[in-house]
């Protein structure tokens, strides 16, 4: 499936997970839990996990973190397949 495909999928989906203050390593277990059971997951990055860093940066990181694919970052959510 093509990038793009999945980005018009992602349009529709709903944030599932969320990432605070408590920063990324507090949701890697639920992000590779959903992404086991499902295609695409929406994060959302709240201003708090964001601190001096980009949302992009993050969402890199989580990227690497669980050994997904970043889809598209848009203001401060991701999507991950």
């Amino acid at each position: 499936m093509t990038d793009e495909a999945l980005r018009k999928q992602a349009h529709d989906l709903d944030v599932t997970v969320w990432v605070g203050k408590a920063g990324i390593a507090s949701v890697t277990d639920e992000l590779r839990d959903q992404l086991q059971d499902r295609k695409l997951v929406k994060v959302k990055f709240l201003r708090a996990a964001r601190g001096g860093t980009t949302t992009e940066e993050l969402a890199d990181d989580l990227a690497d973190e669980v050994g997904a694919d970043l889809v598209e970052t848009r203001g401060n959510t991701a999507v991950y397949h």
